[in-house]
């Protein structure tokens, strides 16, 4: 369903409104969530390709964090998480073995 559309209920039971509207606010807190560990990875991933390794050390707990946060509130699947932690990582890895040597 696009962003802003209104649900369409078709029986006007209480039930019904009642679980549309929790979908509509359920829909509201993931959009939030994967929106914020997006964001966090897309600075994670500006820092690392800008060979900047205390930025990037800075950044890259609070964003383990917020990945590990949405995979334990169903908006990422394990897997895809986890796939996530281990590139960001594996990248950060060799930024700060460049700012080693």
């Amino acid at each position: 369903m696009a962003q802003g559309q209104a649900t369409k209920v078709k029986k006007k039971k209480k039930s019904v409104l009642k679980r549309a509207a929790q979908s509509l606010q359920r829909a509201e807190v993931n959009r939030a969530n994967r929106t914020r560990v997006r964001t966090m990875m897309r600075r994670l991933r500006t820092a690392i390709t800008a060979g900047d390794a205390t930025a990037a050390g800075n950044l890259l707990h609070p964003t383990m964090s917020a990945i590990d946060q949405a995979i334990s509130k169903g908006v990422l699947h394990e897997n895809t998480g986890n796939r996530y932690k281990s590139r960001l990582t594996l990248a950060f890895n060799g930024v700060k073995a460049k700012a080693a040597k």
